[in-house]
């Protein structure tokens, strides 16, 4: 990493992937574009009650932390009985371990999962279902997942996102200077350590109506590195064509991947 420039966008651990890059040689460029995230509270469980009285036929949980958030406020707001009584009436789909493993505390058993743990995997699970006319409730955690809603939609299905937070975008400023930076060459990495970080960098570039010299930077000059597969699809979903990821998702192990990639 000797002269290398690597942004990252996270908000967290940044002391200790900033350590690694330097420990390699490399300069490390802050530029946080995870936003903020805000628990929704009491709106969350009027929109809890739309979906049990909704009657879902199949429930979609891509999250494990988001889960046991619809969990705990069920539980506070008191209607722990309906919320239960609604998973366990429909069908049940589930992306990744963590959120498999959520399910299976309240005794739920998916009838589809992925299993490697992304999006794309999840939609060949469920692929052998039929949805046409069915009533769909994804729990997202802040990605919209595209991919995702065109293929419930495509099969006919009635489509409903239930986000347990509120995300605030990062600053525009600070997504401003990345943008400049990589279309400038002026970073050779740029780290990625969750899909919302992602959508709202590609979201910003998007309303530039300026994709285009991004997506050739990163085809050319500058690396997109995921700290695993949910960030990495993401950006391959926003047409990112070359991305490195570590096998372990940890943000050090994604800092040392980077690194052995540039020593290639």
């Amino acid at each position: 990493m000797r002269g290398k420039r690597i942004a990252l966008c996270a908000s967290r651990k940044l002391g200790e992937m900033t350590t690694l890059i330097e420990k390699q040689g490399g300069t490390a460029v802050i530029r946080p574009a995870q936003g903020t995230v805000f628990f929704k509270g009491s709106e969350l469980g009027g929109e809890m009650r739309s979906i049990i009285a909704m009657r879902p036929d199949w429930l979609v949980f891509t999250t494990g932390i988001g889960f046991e958030m619809l969990w705990e406020t069920a539980e506070r707001e008191g209607i722990a009985a309906e919320w239960k009584r609604a998973i366990e009436n429909a069908c049940v789909a589930a992306r990744g371990y963590k959120t498999a493993a959520a399910l299976k505390k309240i005794g739920i058993i998916s009838t589809a999962a992925s299993e490697d743990g992304t999006t794309k995997g999840l939609i060949r699970a469920l692929g052998a279902h039929d949805f046409a006319g069915k009533k769909v409730v994804a729990q997202l955690y802040g990605d919209t997942a595209p991919a995702l809603k065109q293929f419930f939609l495509a099969r006919g299905a009635s489509y409903t996102e239930l986000f347990p937070y509120r995300h605030v975008a990062p600053d525009r400023e600070t997504l401003e200077t990345l943008y400049s930076e990589v279309i400038g060459r002026e970073v050779d990495a740029v780290c990625f350590t969750s899909a919302m970080q992602v959508r709202f960098f590609f979201s910003f570039a998007r309303e530039k109506q300026n994709i285009i010299p991004l997506l050739e930077a990163f085809r050319t000059d500058v690396i997109a590195c995921a700290v695993g597969k949910v960030t990495q699809e993401a950006l391959e979903e926003e047409g990112v064509s070359r991305v490195i990821a570590p096998e372990h998702e940890r943000m050090g192990a994604m800092i040392m991947t980077l690194a052995r990639y540039f020593q290639q």
